[in-house]
């Protein structure tokens, strides 16, 4: 009965995180870019009773042995990188990417971060920065004057001026590639860090060596299908409860059998 108290309290911290992490997955269905996560599990060690193949008191060898589980635990969390729809904005500096790929965005620590959200703003100086203001990395800066921009899908960022028809190159936007994008780590602000797990980030052409092309004038949308989640939240909330039955029924089990005479 002691196995089965634990096994059922393993299982009930186990669909907690899985609730928690849909919860974050359904909260953040409007946020630009933003990739769903999934739990991944994995069963405990057994207490091995009977081994399998063991000899049987008749001299025989037992098929299956006897093993014990003693539940579960949650060994990571899976950011699945599925491209989500697009949206047109018309807002020239809203940019989409249409594959692989991250924007590469300057930390004010000096560090860069990684992005699907193409959500940028001009500043005071005209780069094209973040919503929270962190720079386009390599830098693209729109000057004054400037009559119409135009963001191409090979990430050229071009320009007429007004009175001068005159095309102007003003820079590329450049796209980060990674051996494993699962591996990078979520800091929040819609940006990711490089981590070892995730490997060196490549930093190429869009259109190029796998990733993908810019789409000016949208955004993506997240990638979250609210419907799944609902679905895998009526599953965890009802594994939740069954684990609790559990302990219910184990907990009476032993009072049961402390009250024998």
């Amino acid at each position: 009965m002691f196995r089965a108290l634990s096994s059922a309290a393993t299982g009930m911290d186990a669909q907690e995180k899985k609730v928690e992490t849909i919860a974050n997955n359904i909260a953040n269905v409007n946020t630009t870019g933003f990739k769903k996560q999934r739990v991944e599990f994995q069963d405990l060690l057994y207490d091995t009773l009977t081994p399998p193949g063991a000899k049987t008191s008749e001299q025989t060898q037992s098929p299956t042995g006897l093993q014990i589980g003693q539940g579960v635990r949650t060994v990571g969390t899976v950011r699945e990188f599925s491209m989500g729809s697009v949206q047109a904005t018309n807002r020239v500096f809203d940019v989409a990417i249409e594959g692989a790929g991250f924007f590469k965005i300057k930390m004010p620590d000096g560090n860069f971060g990684y992005t699907r959200a193409g959500s940028f703003q001009l500043n005071a100086q005209g780069q094209m920065v973040t919503p929270e203001g962190y720079e386009l990395d390599p830098g693209v800066v729109i000057p004054a004057g400037v009559k119409q921009v135009h963001i191409a899908g090979d990430g050229n960022v071009s320009a007429t001026f007004a009175g001068d028809t005159a095309v102007t190159e003003l820079g590329t936007i450049t796209l980060s590639d990674f051996s494993n994008p699962t591996g990078l780590q979520a800091i929040g602000h819609n940006l990711y860090s490089a981590s070892p797990s995730s490997g060196e980030p490549m930093d190429v052409p869009p259109g190029t060596q796998g990733v993908g092309t810019l789409l000016s004038g949208h955004l993506e949308t997240a990638n979250v299908k609210v419907v799944d989640e609902m679905v895998q939240l009526i599953a965890a909330q009802r594994a939740y409860e069954s684990n609790s039955r559990v302990i219910k029924a184990a907990d009476q089990m032993l009072r049961s059998t402390a009250n024998l005479k």
